[in-house]
């Protein structure tokens, strides 16, 4: 059966949070970046950050890492964990983790990317946190937090009631180059949101959260780590969101229809689908490229869909994940997707 989730206490202003690396160190190559994140969580959430070993420590070893993250949840003065950064290897730390200090006392722990691999393993110890955050990207970006992220981490860390999850006018999809001093005064250009799409919207779904970025899904899927049998996700609102490696779309199928071939796609009543990375310094791709790869991304995720949950409502576009602002999203907690409505609402 599906874990009977524990929620994370709310947060005090002045208490203590463990900033940590569990997947890449990124602090360690942009020391500035890192601290003015720091700075800022002081500043904007009247919170006291706390470093660990790992924090800046390029290379650390899955082992070290998983012992930050313990220690981090059996310090009592530690209220909330924020990763710095996604990456491409926590699957290697999660082996050196023991449940017991998390269970004890579950803290509020954000990321999102590589950090799904932590999201998924807390979800299987029946432990909520929530699916975006990111110090290094959302809280150091040059021209300050975004009112979005801002506002739904606030509720997140301090709030028990609900949050309305709202279409953005415009976004950001380009980076400001790290090794530029620039990136630490100016953002990424805004330009207009494609805004949501919604398919099926013929019901109302509340549930608990899960999910994440696809790809490191199916590398849990893939591994056969931490995954329990498919009935257990049943009622469940599904996260989906892909990186900035931009995974083609019959990639995207591919990786939806062996979900579906472990009958897993057929719990989600709701799907939710964030707005795809479509350009990134390493492959970019001009302007009139990126909606036609969101566009090819939308037809895949239907088309698993439709041979394996034909049912499911499903909304496109919604402003989580590899995408600038980011909304915060309770990962274990409930989300509702009320289609008639057109309204998407996050129960903090």
């Amino acid at each position: 059966m599906r874990p009977e989730f524990r929620m994370p206490p709310k947060l005090r202003p002045g208490d203590r949070v463990a900033v940590v690396s569990p997947a890449f160190a990124a602090p360690g190559l942009f020391p500035e970046l890192h601290e003015q994140a720091i700075r800022r969580i002081r500043a904007e959430l009247a919170l006291e950050p706390v470093e660990y070993p790992t924090t800046r420590q390029l290379g650390a070893t899955p082992a070290d890492r998983a012992a930050d993250l313990m220690a981090a949840y059996a310090d009592p003065a530690i209220r909330a964990v924020f990763a710095t950064i996604g990456g491409d290897d926590q699957i290697t730390v999660l082996p050196y983790l023991d449940p017991t200090p998390f269970r004890a006392d579950p803290k509020p722990f954000f990321g999102f990317s590589d950090n799904t691999n932590l999201l998924n393993w807390l979800w299987y110890h029946g432990i909520a946190a929530y699916h975006g955050g990111s110090t290094q990207m959302h809280l150091a970006q040059g021209e300050g937090i975004r009112p979005e992220h801002l506002e739904s981490l606030r509720a997140a860390l301090f709030e028990t009631g609900d949050r309305e999850i709202r279409p953005v006018a415009a976004f950001a999809e380009e980076e400001v180059n790290w090794e530029d001093p620039r990136s630490l005064t100016e953002s990424a250009p805004m330009i207009p949101s494609p805004g949501w799409s919604w398919h099926r919207p013929d019901r109302v779904v509340t549930g608990p959260a899960w999910g994440g970025n696809l790809e490191i899904l199916h590398w849990n899927l893939a591994a056969g780590r931490w995954v329990r049998p498919s009935g257990d996700y049943a009622g469940c609102v599904l996260l989906l969101e892909t990186s900035e490696e931009m995974p083609p779309e019959l990639e995207v199928f591919r990786m939806l229809r062996n979900a579906g071939e472990r009958g897993l796609l057929q719990q989600f009543p709701a799907v939710l689908v964030a707005t795809a990375k479509a350009t990134h310094f390493a492959a970019p791709r001009p302007p009139e490229d990126r909606q036609k790869y969101r566009d090819e991304q939308r037809a895949a995720v239907l088309r698993a869909l439709e041979a394996y949950n034909p049912e499911a409502m499903a909304v496109f576009g919604v402003d989580f994940g590899h995408t600038d602002p980011q909304w915060v999203l309770p990962y274990g907690g409930r989300i509702t997707v009320d289609g008639p409505a057109r309204r998407i609402i996050a129960h903090y």
